[in-house]
């Protein structure tokens, strides 16, 4: 389950790639637009304020945030992204931070490029911080001998999760699309208490928190608390800093 609160709790730091990447997309008159894992809508709004004449098409796989969406006035649908097909008049794709949930995401992007139409635009943007030491001492919590028991069952996303940008480049280009592939490191400006669990517990511990009853919950984050402290030290000013890099591709199709 996702919480969209929690999810919006770090809005700044989460959206800066998502304008980074539409930033890139050179459609000028799109007659449709699609946000894939348009997550609480906030971002999708910035989609339609860019392109006011396109119709907005939104859907996330959450029905908790599909009901933020709506709220906010997006006529979102619950949809897997794997079951997306692209209407004929599709002219711009953007996927933000959802690629990473899907194994063999490679195929589905091969198989959109296809049914998308010529000089449509397929933007994406995904997490590539799997190696970071948040996410392997998770890994490694989950997999100890007071944890692996009740955690044996939950996927956690792994280092290869996402190609690099040049692994999305080779992909999309083999495909007969131009491309423009990028990375950036992100460092973070952080405040509050274990800034870096508060962070992930709304993305990367999403999966066990939704495994684990609330006592085992609480005490596995508090384990997971002093282990990151200790990887991301809070500074004199109270601040930590959190490096994170993120991974991006702009397609055009032929």
């Amino acid at each position: 389950m996702w919480d969209p609160q929690k999810y919006l709790a770090f809005d700044d730091h989460r959206s800066r790639p998502f304008f980074d990447l539409i930033a890139r997309i050179s459609a000028e008159a799109p007659r449709r637009v699609v946000d894939l894992g348009c997550g609480p809508g906030h971002l999708t709004l910035a989609l339609a304020q860019r392109w006011p004449s396109a119709v907005v098409e939104a859907s996330d796989s959450s029905p908790e945030m599909v009901s933020a969406a709506r709220e906010r006035g997006i006529d979102a649908t619950v949809l897997d992204v794997r079951e997306w097909q692209p209407a004929a008049d599709t002219d711009v794709v953007v996927t933000n931070a959802v690629l990473q949930w899907v194994p063999g995401h490679d195929e589905l992007l091969a198989r959109w490029v296809k049914r998308l139409p010529h000089g449509a635009c397929l933007a994406l943007q995904v997490p590539g911080n799997f190696d970071a030491p948040s996410h392997v001492r998770t890994r490694e919590l989950a997999a100890s001998d007071a944890w692996r028991d009740r955690l044996d069952s939950v996927v956690l996303r792994e280092e290869d999760a996402v190609l690099d940008p040049a692994g999305y480049a080779a992909l999309l280009s083999d495909a007969g699309c131009e491309v423009d592939a990028w990375e950036t490191t992100y460092v973070q400006r952080l405040t509050g208490e274990d800034p870096v669990l508060e962070w992930i517990t709304g993305t990367a511990l999403r999966p066990i928190r939704n495994a684990l009853p609330d006592d085992d919950w609480q005490r596995f984050r508090a384990e997971l608390a002093s282990t990151l402290r200790a990887e991301y030290p809070r500074r004199a000013d109270g601040t930590t800093w959190f490096p994170f890099r993120r991974v991006f591709a702009v397609a055009r199709v032929p």
